[in-house]
């Protein structure tokens, strides 16, 4: 029996496909996003690590790493010549970074061409939560559901005189799927909170009360609030009453890597 008719008898939609084809002798170097960050690493105590958002976001698609180690800079004008880059490590066949546009902008070259199923696109932008003193990724949005020309991704300095470096294989790239066409079917709404269902009215004023409690005796020693250092409810997928949340709530991402 085929995966399809699997999933189908499951009641379960078709597994989305995501396929990569390679357009150079040069490989291209993709994983799954990872979810740690050094500057979260090295947060007071790990702290970073308990916004659970974030750490989900970090880890939320996947990454192309860069093939060579190479450090640039940008005097700030806008002519193409402007940007300046310096190999660090051997750059192969095909340069994997240039100034392309001018503007100040450092241009990768993505190695592939990147198909997804009917309707959906891809949101391309740089690696999530990771700051970049100088240099600041921009983000496209691509439908490759049908579009034949491969995309490069682009990064822009934010002020002249600052060398900026990228290692090999650090990521200058993350991407994910997105249905196309979903976000013009919201039709986004705001209201008070005292015009939400009682379930819903209630259990935020409970977790309201909670969280101003912690807050206010969280530097008392000896203290609930104290002890406990961090309210870990979301995190655990409860709310602050003992009602859990869905099934399926996450704690951490696992993405399949692309196979070969």
């Amino acid at each position: 029996m085929g995966e399809a008719k699997r999933r189908g008898d499951a009641g379960l939609p078709p597994r989305m496909k995501l396929t990569c084809y390679e357009i150079s002798a040069d490989p291209i170097n993709i994983r799954p996003a990872q979810p740690e960050r050094a500057w979260m690493d090295a947060s007071n105590q790990g702290f970073a690590y308990r916004c659970l958002p974030l750490v989900i976001a970090n880890a939320h698609g996947w990454e192309i790493l860069s093939p060579a180690s190479f450090e640039a800079e940008w005097n700030g004008s806008n002519a193409l010549d402007a940007v300046r880059i310096m190999p660090l490590t051997p750059f192969g066949d095909y340069p994997p970074v240039m100034s392309h546009f001018g503007e100040g902008v450092l241009t990768f070259h993505v190695l592939g061409l990147f198909r997804t199923d009917p309707k959906v696109n891809l949101f391309i932008t740089g690696p999530l939560n990771r700051p970049k003193h100088g240099i600041q990724p921009l983000t496209g949005i691509v439908e490759t559901d049908w579009a034949v020309a491969s995309f490069t991704m682009n990064w822009k300095f934010t002020a002249p005189g600052i060398k900026i470096r990228f290692e090999k294989d650090e990521p200058f790239c993350f991407f994910f799927p997105v249905p196309r066409g979903n976000l013009e079917d919201i039709q986004p709404e705001i209201k008070s909170i005292s015009a939400a269902d009682s379930d819903t009215y209630h259990a935020y004023a409970a977790w309201r009360d909670s969280r101003s409690k912690f807050i206010d005796t969280l530097q008392i020693p000896g203290s609930e609030a104290n002890r406990a250092g961090w309210e870990r409810t979301y995190f655990q997928g409860a709310r602050p009453d003992g009602v859990r949340g869905p099934p399926d709530h996450q704690t951490r991402i696992r993405l399949k890597p692309f196979a070969r």
